[in-house]
């Protein structure tokens, strides 16, 4: 199972604060990335579970977080659980804008996070360890454009660090409503995905624009 595949990844988990939606974006190389990497639901949180994924951490984070859990609890709860956490890396952000995030020691080199001020960068298997502080600052500076571009903005700053030693192949976007209407459809604001391409964020950014 995906238990035992090393996928290098770089993702962010923010929540807007102009709007309070809550989002995921990912880069990795790793065919099809969509459905494993990122999870969020609508008036609760954002959650990337990568390295040797566990994919787990997405769905038992978010029915943690729904249970009122905080985002370091959920997260320290699900680690306690797994014998294998030392290899697994996972980031949490709730609808309050809490963080918390986790790289185990046994993530292959490089490999870090960053958590700020309502978003968490996560990577690993990175060409250079300067990836995690270049995605955070290009975050942080990007403030005034829409969320989905600024969350793509700090992919791309990771790719300006030669980002993931083996490449790249696929990319993710998802990002849900600040509040769950109960219709999950109207809830989830974008879910785009690129499977396989040889510049992933861009095509994902022309997605992004089109939609």
């Amino acid at each position: 199972g995906s238990d035992y595949r090393p996928v290098s990844t770089y993702s962010i988990v923010a929540r807007d604060p102009a709007t309070g939606q809550l989002g995921v974006a990912v880069q990795s190389h790793w065919f099809c990335v969509g459905p494993i990497v990122p999870w969020a639901e609508a008036g609760v949180g954002a959650i990337a579970t990568q390295s040797l994924v566990k994919i787990d951490y997405g769905p038992d984070g978010l029915t943690r977080l729904k249970a009122g859990e905080s985002p370091l609890d959920a997260l320290g709860n699900m680690l306690l659980a797994d014998s294998g956490r030392e290899v697994r890396q996972v980031a949490i952000v709730d609808a309050q804008g809490r963080v918390a995030a986790h790289t185990g020691a046994k993530c292959i080199a490089y490999a870090s996070h960053i958590t700020g001020e309502s978003f968490s960068v996560q990577a690993n298997l990175m060409a250079d360890s300067t990836v995690p502080r270049a995605m955070a600052d290009a975050y942080r500076k990007n403030a005034a454009i829409p969320f989905a571009e600024r969350m793509l903005a700090a992919l791309r700053a990771a790719e300006g660090e030669k980002g993931d030693i083996r490449g790249k192949q696929s990319a993710a976007i998802l990002i849900v409503a600040a509040k769950a209407t109960g219709r999950p459809w109207e809830d989830r604001v974008m879910d785009l995905r690129v499977e396989d391409s040889p510049d992933p964020i861009k095509e994902l950014k022309r997605l992004v624009r089109v939609h």
